[in-house]
């Protein structure tokens, strides 16, 4: 696990009863994903999906990717009681949705948060924010990974890498929330976030430019 301390979970293509069993003990989960690239689902596939808790944790599922079969994994994503933190979710929701064949309810996106809340700030990606709220300073250099390899055939070093994607979400979301109750901008948030599955679907259809443009 290198230097840190991260607890980290490795399943293969999906949650165990029992790890679904201690995410549904909490009130919010951290996700994210790592894709074969960018371009999901029109050229890459989904590779793996991350979970914390909040508590130095890291449950990293590597989906089958010939069937996409993870009803445990989808279980947690429907759960409207359960909010789902992830950084940038144009791109994890769209992956999830498409792949694992469902509807990913209740989430808060730390990016779109920033965006409207820290405006004194051109930086939205999400080393910025961990370094601002959790003074850490992130290595992105191994998210150009392949990460399609086997679970086993991953280094300490990718795995902590995927881990440092979901464990700093908690407390980011926090004091993100705090900023927009404070600006007076939740409510322009919430009615942004009901608008992603929109915007999710107009990237899938092929229309990734701003269509409110002139």
């Amino acid at each position: 696990m290198g230097l840190s301390m991260t607890k980290i979970f490795k399943f293969q293509d999906d949650l165990d009863p029992s790890a679904v069993k201690e995410l549904e003990k909490h009130s919010s989960l951290a996700i994210d994903t790592e894709g074969s690239g960018l371009q999901i689902p029109h050229r890459d596939k989904l590779s793996l999906v991350q979970f914390s808790t909040g508590n130095d944790d890291a449950y990293i599922v590597q989906p089958n990717r010939k069937n996409y079969e993870a009803p445990n994994i989808v279980k947690i994503l429907q759960n409207e009681k359960i909010t789902k933190i992830g950084h940038y979710l144009r791109y994890d929701v769209s992956g999830l949705e498409y792949f694992l064949k469902c509807n990913v309810k209740n989430i808060f996106d730390t990016k779109i948060a920033s965006k409207l809340c820290r405006t004194y700030s051109q930086s939205h990606g999400l080393k910025d924010l961990v370094m601002e709220f959790c003074n850490k300073k992130m290595d992105k250099r191994l998210g150009s990974s392949d990460w399609n390899k086997s679970l086993n055939e991953l280094t300490d070093a990718q795995l902590q890498y995927c881990s440092n994607d979901v464990i700093y979400l908690h407390k980011i979301k926090d004091a993100l929330h705090k900023m927009l109750v404070r600006e007076n901008r939740l409510e322009l948030y919430n009615s942004s976030i009901e608008f992603l599955k929109t915007r999710i679907k107009l990237d899938q259809s092929g229309f990734t430019e701003d269509i409110f443009q002139h």
